[in-house]
């Protein structure tokens, strides 16, 4: 069951957009009822499609069709604005700044239901699942690295590299090889050849998603092997 809870922070999508891509996020506050409460202010100019509670609760926002405002300057593979075509899910969890904590799985059960209704409704691809940090890793952080990934992809909600824990992983990658593979993901690294601050956004992004157990911001070997790994499913 879905609860409504209209938000009046929308607007049209532009015209001939269409939905291609399922942005997920954590609140980032103490609460959900809190977080509920901004998410339809009108005056905080901030809303997402749905909200996930702590118990499973799901409520809507925004229709589906119309544009959330829950992306902000954002962008994925060669797509600037990503809410002009995203839907976007808020999780409640105090996230990093209220002390990120696991992710019940009442909440997780309903997450996926959800994610999995909307790909299907719209034929998402897996590959366009995101995190909010994946499409704003300069400003952003969430879900965050305690989010299941890992699990959703298990279920069919997003990607997960397969690879061989066992197996050593090989040389470190330069870092134009290491710019290349994560623009051919979807980050925003362009080739520069220098370690910028943009490049150890994308790979800190990467990694709290992909390799959560260690998020440093240094594109290591296995991160070339975890990301080569996603790469061929696309």
């Amino acid at each position: 069951m879905i609860n409504a809870r209209p938000s009046p922070n929308f607007d049209d999508r532009p015209a001939g957009a269409a939905i291609d891509a399922l942005v997920l996020h954590y609140t980032g506050m103490q609460s959900g009822a809190a977080a509920l409460a901004r998410l339809t202010d009108p005056e905080a100019k901030v809303s997402a499609h749905f909200l996930v509670e702590e118990d499973g609760s799901v409520f809507r926002l925004v229709a589906e069709e119309k544009r959330a405002w829950h992306a902000g300057v954002s962008f994925w593979a060669g797509q600037a604005r990503l809410n002009d075509v995203s839907i976007g899910v808020e999780i409640v969890n105090p996230g990093h700044e209220f002390g990120l904590k696991p992710f019940p799985h009442a909440q997780i059960d309903a997450v996926t239901a959800l994610s999995l209704d909307l790909m299907r409704g719209f034929a998402i691809p897996a590959a366009r699942v995101l995190a909010h940090s994946d499409i704003a890793p300069d400003r952003k952080l969430d879900p965050g690295e305690l989010f299941p990934w890992e699990d959703l992809a298990r279920r069919g909600v997003g990607l997960w590299p397969d690879i061989d824990r066992t197996r050593r992983p090989g040389p470190r990658p330069d870092v134009i090889d290491a710019q290349r593979m994560l623009a051919a993901w979807g980050y925003p690294t362009p080739e520069t050849g220098a370690y910028d601050a943009a490049t150890a956004a994308a790979v800190a992004a990467f990694q709290r998603r992909f390799r959560p157990e260690a998020v440093d911001g240094v594109f290591d070997a296995e991160c070339a092997e975890r990301l080569g790994a996603l790469l061929s499913l696309v």
